[in-house]
């Protein structure tokens, strides 16, 4: 095991969360594996999911220069985005979102969250947020500069060389998790969506020496991207902390699970989110956790993970976009 010193991080999340055996779930799709889950569904209320872990390294940097202000993007119904507002709400921090789509009529999810945090909000038409992105970044920070004001530009999800050391230091946590529960090797899924947590997890095994295979599902784009996406994360982190083990991440994507895109989900994946939560109690959402968990079962059933008993799926949270995809769900004559 490398010895790391982490960089300053605040405390926003609550840490350790637990690893869970899913036994009910392992009978229904693990064709003989152990099936776990990483409760990081649970490192908090509103803060809750994988985007806190990044929050609390980025948040102390933005402290310790001088940043009064935290300027983020994504969708409209962004975890990142919503989990920022409350941190920087926490905080004393001011935070202002450049959101992907038509500002809504009226506020729901995480949408309606992030006005609760007191958030600024600027949306976008997709086309103007996908070709001009980092030019309203730039244009926004020189806005508050004028004013006095320092602001720091937080990449979608997080996920750069800083975001990624909240999950190579959750890989403190998973070496404890694999010594309590009696596991030996195992491999690892997690979604994929902005590749910092599949970056800052990959980083981290390597550098801890743990018996796991991290493997992310792609929820958009395709496997191209991710691993190039993965490598970038990890040569910025390289980067920014020179003097750190030379490390050497190898990627892996379960691709073909992503459906029609980001933020759309079929029919299959509602069904297996509502299985789910009847089945074990715990909630998907249909964004991210969803597909990932699907995409898993798949790979089980055409036997991907055949090498190994144990399969850990990480929960990254994202609950609350849940509700504005409601009517995805079709209970039948359920209730009736």
């Amino acid at each position: 095991m490398t010895d790391l010193r982490l960089p300053r991080r605040v405390e926003l999340a609550r840490r350790p969360t637990p690893l869970q055996y899913l036994a009910r779930a392992s009978e229904r799709w693990g064709r003989g594996h152990r099936l776990w889950v990483k409760r990081d569904d649970l490192t908090g209320c509103l803060l809750s999911g994988n985007k806190v872990r990044k929050l609390e390294f980025i948040a102390a940097h933005a402290i310790d220069h001088g940043y009064d202000t935290l300027i983020t993007c994504g969708g409209l119904q962004s975890n990142h985005c919503r989990a920022t507002a409350f941190a920087g709400a926490q905080l004393g921090l001011g935070v202002h979102l450049l959101l992907r789509g038509e500002r809504p009529q009226q506020g729901e999810g995480n949408y309606l969250l992030d006005q609760l945090a007191g958030a600024r909000i600027s949306c976008y038409p997709k086309h103007q947020y996908i070709e001009q992105l980092p030019q309203l970044f730039a244009d926004w920070q020189a806005h508050y500069q004028a004013t006095g004001r320092k602001a720091l530009a937080i990449p979608t999800g997080g996920s750069d060389g800083l975001g990624a050391w909240g999950y190579i230091a959750a890989c403190e946590e998973l070496e404890s998790d694999l010594q309590e529960a009696g596991i030996d090797r195992a491999h690892l899924i997690t979604a994929s969506g902005s590749g910092g947590t599949q970056a800052g997890l990959t980083l981290g095994v390597e550098l801890r020496g743990l018996p796991l295979t991290v493997w992310g599902v792609n929820v958009c784009d395709d496997e191209q991207y991710f691993l190039d996406k993965v490598a970038a994360d990890a040569a910025d982190w390289q980067a920014r902390f020179p003097g750190l083990p030379a490390v050497h991440p190898a990627p892996r994507v379960l691709d073909g699970h992503a459906g029609a895109g980001y933020g759309v989900a079929g029919p299959e994946v509602f069904a297996l989110i509502a299985e789910l939560a009847a089945l074990e109690g715990l909630l998907l959402d249909p964004v991210y956790t969803g597909k990932a968990f699907l995409g898993m079962t798949r790979e089980l059933a055409a036997g991907r993970f055949d090498d190994c008993g144990d399969i850990i799926f990480l929960h990254t949270g994202g609950v609350f976009g849940v509700f504005p995809q409601g009517q995805g769900f079709d209970f039948g004559e359920q209730g009736q």
